[in-house]
């Protein structure tokens, strides 16, 4: 899916390319494209320049969507489960410990949660020549702020491996 959400906008990405990439075998990745597909989180193209692309934005795509579509329900415990269709203990009303798995399940869902598939993308690179032509109309006293901003928010190593600030 972190792959898929690198070719976001740019068209379908073929399994063959992913599964190199990521240096998985491609029967793996059709198993899993299969069960993404059927969740509605990916759309497929047939052809020579077909593949996989994500159904929606990156940012509309949650971790737990994925990760049920990929290994269903959540569930620490089988007694646990959120999926209503999964066996249920016949002693859960008895267990003493079936609150703590409850809590386990309702902690790493509410993880799960608060993520997309957006928090998982690297940020997209800025090209060269727009921070070039950006910086080309800055004054000399702008310049020295940019550069002071800069040095402040992110150390340049030194050959010796110690941090400084340029």
């Amino acid at each position: 899916m972190v792959q898929l959400g690198r070719h976001y906008g740019s068209g379908p990405a073929s399994l063959a390319e992913i599964a190199a990439e990521e240096e998985l075998p491609r029967p793996y990745l059709e198993q899993l494209a299969l069960g993404l597909r059927e969740a509605g989180l990916v759309v497929s193209t047939r052809g020579a320049r077909g593949g996989y692309e994500l159904a929606r934005p990156p940012e509309a795509i949650g971790m737990l969507e994925i990760l049920r579509a990929l290994e269903g329900p959540i569930a620490p415990m089988i007694c646990v489960s959120d999926d209503p269709l999964e066996h249920v203990c016949g002693r859960t009303s008895r267990c003493t410990v079936n609150l703590l798995w409850l809590r386990i399940r309702d902690a790493i869902a509410g993880a799960l949660e608060r993520l997309t598939l957006a928090d998982f993308l690297p940020p997209r690179p800025i090209a060269a020549e727009l921070v070039g032509s950006r910086l080309d109309g800055i004054s000399e006293r702008g310049e020295a702020a940019v550069a002071s901003s800069v040095a402040t928010a992110s150390p340049v190593a030194s050959g010796d491996g110690a941090p400084n600030h340029r």
